[in-house]
């Protein structure tokens, strides 16, 4: 199951650290340290998302 959440990892990662520097921009903090933070807040939580969805699908 670690193999495939790490394969979901690169996937929920890229989609959750997009939505989030989109949203930091949305609201006009166009700063470099707003835009880094919100992609590292994106990343971190990826990580457990990813391995719940890992589950998920393990379970099915």
């Amino acid at each position: 199951m670690f193999r495939l959440a790490s394969m979901l990892y690169a996937l929920v990662a890229t989609a959750i650290s997009g939505t989030a520097v989109i949203a930091v921009l949305s609201a006009g903090m166009v700063t470099v340290p707003a835009i880094v933070g919100a992609a590292a807040i994106g990343a971190v939580v990826a990580a457990p998302a990813s391995w719940l969805i890992a589950k998920r699908l393990y379970q099915n």
